[in-house]
């Protein structure tokens, strides 16, 4: 059995110094990164140097209730707390499925505080989650004793006070278990306490406090702080693993068990160091405009865009300043879809609304639309042709633009050749095998070689060949001219070259252009990485290449999005440079930002947004830059949400809110992130406290007005 417990104690000693416990981490900034480096680890052991320790040997005794931060002349130290720890290092067998979590409450055993007693099966990340609990809770540990059993058994006990340094009222009991509950069965990170780590895990606790008193709204030296023991702590643990791994190994031990949970005290390491690196860059200063350095768009971008963003030839997201509803879900071909569109479009219209995408026009082998078989037949699972067109003649009579879904990497065959292969076509574009891609031998194609990925499904057509370029521009200048369609969506647009769309495009001037380039972001040891300046040059190398006349979804940004509001890492809305994390920091303009669609969300959920934070996550999206998209789910919701969306809609457009907007980012720590848009308007997504009064923002402002605000979000505007 392990047992390890702690108070806050009035004398604390420097980390180089401390006697249990010495782990020192070089950290470099190499190309933006952060490296861990484990130097040296080194364990005063137990008494009589790596006997057994003394299980007796607790710390007793109550801390102060309020921490006292220590101010040596020079340079700050980072300070820990007394520790006093005893370990029984017993070889355990595998653990079993975790069990449910017994929470007990007790305000008579202490006069001074509230005991916690939380028992039962061990699992990933409990201790973490309990004590991150906790802070949220606004709950203050004062003292805890933790112990586990070798067959993986936890009997952890806390004694808090609320942040009034007074008992938890029984009233609270229930909502506190159900709160900690809850947390807790979504961590991944074991909570045994690792000996190695028992003095960052304490210095955690002591400096957690510190996010919420006004000091902290001073400056950020406390989330650096606290960055800097989370990082150690994950190290430490991670470094303890490692040594019981190779002894066990020495004795011809199972290690699997073992392995495992290295495994994810690595992907635990991997966050802590992108916390650390986050932190860093936002302590530099701010930059007020996410800036659209030539390199990022490729030579020439100089002199395509220093006449404010438009280009000669194309239109990209449009004027600046549209708001996008993506018009169908996955669902949507099961009924008259057209018709409901144009009952819906005034309503759409008055909530601020100014384009709608609708899916695919054409007949499909899929009722979805996305495997087109003859382009100029326009009756579909959506409804008739002539549903269609008077659904976009109700749509501009609302001053609505209407963008078509363009399916063009790939089209399915009518007909069989005489070996059997699907790659005979009809209706007006009759192409044979000739049109297919090479290397699509599933199909027999014999054009050339693919400018992009391969889309496995379908006939991948080949867009080198002039004639078949010509077909596509007539049908889209068909759809612009004849139907009424005002903009293009490009479906799959990385299975061909950015060149062709560009052609596409000067060809049958939309007032609208965007692509859907999905491409995966980077990941390591299953964590997503805090840098992804790869992901999304990506992105903005494709724009370039259609010389921007072209813009694309940010999948960069919904993936950071959905980690940080998720997990409760704010931290990760900064890049390096303190700018917005997605291609929205990094090229706005061309940035169409969204939290969902019929892809990731709907019914198919590929990659769905958590749904307890789609109204923090509107808040984010609305507010700034690119151009935004909302999903028809989402902005259809009878509910808050749908509420929530119009109102932030109307705080868009009443502040002029546009996809260049300049953005000065506040704060973004785990748990909340704040920043100015264009010096008028104030958001704060997360748990955390924060508030522009608060932080004493000052745009010239005579006051501060909360234009709305809902679960874990708030949006203030200035009053001049």
């Amino acid at each position: 059995m392990e047992t390890a417990s702690w108070r806050l104690a009035p004398t604390v000693a420097p980390l180089a110094s401390c006697h249990r416990s010495k782990l020192q981490l070089r950290v470099s900034r190499t190309a933006g990164h952060i490296q861990a480096v484990r130097h040296a680890v080194t364990l005063a052991a137990a008494a009589g140097g790596g006997g057994r320790s003394d299980p007796s040997a607790k710390t007793s005794g109550r801390g102060p209730k309020r921490i006292q931060k220590s101010q040596p002349s020079g340079r700050s130290q980072l300070q820990l707390p007394e520790v006093q720890a005893t370990a029984e290092v017993i070889p355990r067998s595998n653990e079993p499925q975790m069990q449910a979590l017994l929470v007990e409450f007790d305000n008579d055993e202490d006069p001074d505080a509230t005991v916690i007693r939380v028992s039962g099966q061990d699992k990933s990340d409990l201790l973490m989650a309990l004590t991150g609990a906790f802070n949220s809770l606004d709950l203050r540990v004062c003292s805890a004793s933790i112990s586990s059993t070798d067959d993986g058994a936890v009997m952890d006990v806390f004694h808090v006070t609320d942040m009034q340094d007074k008992k938890v009222p029984e009233s609270d009991f229930e909502t506190i278990k159900g709160s900690l509950l809850t947390i807790c069965a979504s961590t991944s990170r074991s909570s045994k306490p690792a000996i190695y780590g028992l003095a960052a895990e304490a210095e955690i606790r002591r400096l957690r406090p510190l996010s919420t008193t006004p000091a902290a709204l001073e400056g950020d030296a406390a989330a650096l702080e606290l960055a800097a023991a989370e990082m150690a702590q994950a190290a430490a643990n991670l470094v303890s693993l490692e040594r019981e791994i190779i002894e066990v190994a020495a004795a011809d031990g199972d290690t699997e068990t073992r392995e495992a949970a290295r495994a994810e005290a690595a992907a635990l390491l991997e966050r802590r160091m992108a916390a650390m690196e986050a932190v860093l860059a936002a302590r530099r200063s701010a930059i007020d405009h996410p800036a659209e350095p030539a390199m990022a768009r490729g030579p020439g971008g100089d002199l395509r865009f220093s006449g404010g963003g438009a280009t000669s030839t194309g239109p990209a997201a449009g004027d600046g300043f549209e708001i996008i509803l993506q018009g169908f879900n996955w669902e949507s071909h099961k009924g008259s879809w057209y018709k409901k569109l144009s009952e819906q479009a005034k309503t759409i219209a008055d909530a601020g609304i100014s384009a709608v995408w609708l899916p695919p026009p054409s007949a499909s082998v899929s009722p979805q639309g996305y495997l087109p078989t003859d382009l100029y037949n326009l009756n579909s699972q959506y409804g008739s042709e002539g549903e269609l067109r008077a659904c976009l003649r109700t749509m501009h009579d609302a001053d609505l633009k209407v963008i078509a879904d363009i399916v063009i990497n790939h089209r399915c065959a009518a007909a069989q050749s005489d070996d059997g292969k699907w790659n005979k076509f009809g209706g007006r574009l009759a192409w044979d095998q000739s049109a297919i891609c090479c290397n699509n031998p599933a199909f027999a194609g014999t054009g050339n070689a693919k400018t992009g990925e391969d889309y496995v499904a379908a006939p991948n057509i080949d867009h080198t060949q002039e004639k078949i370029r010509k077909d596509l521009e007539s049908w889209m200048k068909y759809l612009r001219t004849n139907v009424g369609f005002d903009g293009w969506r490009f479906d799959y647009s990385k299975g061909y070259a950015g060149k062709f769309t560009r052609q596409y495009i000067d060809s049958t001037v939309p007032a609208i252009a965007f692509g859907e380039y999905w491409d995966t972001c980077e990941y390591t040891d299953g964590v997503l990485n805090y840098n992804q300046d790869n992901h999304r040059q990506r992105t903005v190398s494709w724009c370039d290449q259609t010389g921007g006349t072209a813009a694309a979804f940010d999948f960069t940004t919904k993936g950071i999005l959905q980690e940080a509001m998720g997990r409760g890492e704010y931290w990760r809305l900064t890049d390096s440079q303190g700018r917005p994390p997605g291609v929205l920091g990094m090229w706005p303009s061309r940035a169409v930002t969204f939290i969902d669609n019929h892809d990731t969300g709907s019914t198919l959920n590929h990659w769905p947004f958590p749904s307890s934070h789609l109204p923090e996550a509107h808040a984010y999206l609305l507010t700034h830059p690119g151009t935004p998209c909302v999903f028809y789910d989402h902005f259809m919701d009878g509910g808050a949400l749908g509420e929530t969306i119009r109102k932030l809609i109307d705080i868009r457009r009443r502040n002029g809110i546009n996809a260049r907007s300049k953005v000065k980012i506040q704060r973004a720590t785990n748990d909340v992130y704040a920043a100015i848009i264009d010096s008028k308007v104030v958001v704060k997504v997360g748990y955390g406290n924060w508030s522009p009064g608060g932080d004493k923002v000052d745009i010239g402002q005579r006051d501060w007005g909360l234009a709305h605000s809902g679960p874990n979000f708030a949006v203030w505007e200035g009053v001049f």
